[in-house]
């Protein structure tokens, strides 16, 4: 979703809220949240308001009029009706012949929930400097989270890895080969924008930084005589992350091309820019997923940006067996998470193995 539709989905949704989630809002733009997760928290809100209404738990007319005691109140019963209607519901789309939305998305729905909970009873102060108040019943709540051992999840996700040469190949790929797959039409449309979208995919490939991250940067987070890029992690934390040097001619190349492309100007900070309706803008994350996914189905098999992380973290992982070493490079402060690359990089040299 463009930028610009993002802000305005966002504006009417906001419209609709109680002043309490206005100013959970304003809060969570410090951190900051992005303007992805705002809007699906929001579209949780407004799905949950409702619901709340419609079920006659508040007394409300509207959902402005939703208010802190309707939630303080709230029971762990009522919780559980409430996931018990998105498990059961039927599905908006009427060609589907099963109710209900996957557990997925119930865990993202108590996520939003969480979230504006424990801001409502820890984080926000009223007048006297306390919380709203105490009683946060999300923490009653189990999360079903999905059953699957770390090799199965390996065994899912390497398919969808450029490990070795490929990471290089998908690039020479998208520079030399794809072109001819386009009609005029569409490759004059690529002409234009190759080397921003090969510098972005280099980038993530030699960085393995968030797809938040790269929509984020700034023209002064990125220093290509130190190769090294600042991000704001999860958390609003500044961090420091090395840029693989296979990168830097592609970055560079970009460059040469950005100001005279995308018209760009001095108040355009943004690193990657693209034009709607001739004036420059930040590249926003729904066009970059959609970008990745293009050249990365015409190349090999179709994947997100963050599969271009796992790329970076399972290559790193097999070059320095360190998961502290892959940990730190993510931005993630333990090892824990980074598990997963030893289970890829083992099923790696497997296969090497079986090819001797």
């Amino acid at each position: 979703m463009k930028r610009e539709r993002l802000i305005e989905n966002i504006e009417q949704l906001k419209k609709e809220m109680p002043p309490f989630v206005l100013e959970y809002y304003q809060s969570k733009l410090t951190v900051p949240y992005s303007l992805t997760t705002l809007y699906e928290y929001l579209k949780e809100y407004n799905r949950f308001f409702n619901w709340l209404i419609d079920a006659g738990i508040s007394n409300a007319d509207k959902i402005s009029e939703i208010s802190l005691n309707d939630l303080e109140h709230l029971a762990k019963k009522d919780l559980e009706a409430y996931i018990n209607y998105l498990r059961e519901r039927p599905r908006l789309n009427t060609y589907s012949k099963q109710n209900g939305v996957s557990q997925t998305t119930i865990n993202r729905t108590l996520s939003a929930l969480s979230s504006l909970y424990k801001y409502l009873t820890e984080e926000v102060e009223n007048a006297d400097g306390e919380p709203y108040f105490y009683r946060n019943v999300m923490k009653k709540v189990a999360t079903k989270k999905k059953r699957e051992t770390l090799a199965a999840r390996a065994e899912n996700i390497k398919s969808k890895l450029f490990l070795g040469d490929e990471s290089q190949d998908f690039i020479d790929f998208i520079n030399n080969d794809y072109e001819e797959l386009l009609s005029p039409r569409a490759l004059a449309s690529f002409k234009k924008n190759m080397e921003r979208d090969i510098a972005i995919i280099a980038l993530i490939l030699a960085s393995g930084i968030r797809l938040s991250e790269v929509v984020n940067i700034d023209l002064r987070d990125l220093n290509l005589k130190t190769m090294i890029v600042e991000v704001t992690r999860k958390g609003g934390k500044r961090d420091s992350v090395n840029i693989a040097s296979f990168a830097r001619p592609y970055i560079e190349e970009y460059l040469t091309i950005r100001d005279k492309r995308y018209k760009a100007e001095k108040k355009d900070v943004a690193f990657f820019l693209t034009l709607y309706k001739g004036v420059a803008n930040r590249m926003d994350a729904s066009s970059i997923e959609k970008m990745v996914a293009k050249y990365s189905e015409a190349f090999k098999v179709r994947v997100t940006p963050h599969k271009l992380r796992h790329t970076l973290a399972t290559r790193l992982y097999a070059e320095t067996n360190s998961q502290v070493l892959v940990s730190h490079q993510l931005g993630h402060s333990s090892t824990q998470v980074t598990d997963l690359y030893t289970h890829i990089v083992d099923e790696e040299q497997k296969n090497a193995l079986d090819k001797l």
